[in-house]
């Protein structure tokens, strides 16, 4: 498995907006077939409306999203560490 970013638009409500999810898959194909599925559950989007710009390969610690840094933790962690900012909290 390797971590993925897919963009795209999709309809959130009554509005289309710009959306960036970070995803464990297999290949591009399944990243793709992932998104869709999580879009659609979480959201009610159909596939059809919901347009896919990119779908890029990245470095799983550049990411601060949970379900990679979970995925990946093993890995991350053996490479030194997360270089993604860490954001305080105020």
């Amino acid at each position: 498995m390797k971590a993925y970013r897919v963009s795209g638009i999709a309809p959130f409500g009554s509005m289309r907006q710009v959306f960036s999810l970070d995803l464990p898959a297999s290949d591009a194909a399944d990243a793709e077939h992932r998104t869709y599925s999580i879009m659609g559950s979480r959201h009610k989007a159909n596939r059809r409306s919901i347009e896919i710009q990119s779908v890029s390969e990245i470095d799983p610690r550049t990411s601060t999203e949970p379900r990679i840094m979970d995925y990946f933790r093993e890995e991350i962690a053996a490479a030194g560490g997360s270089v993604a900012p860490v954001a305080e909290e105020e």
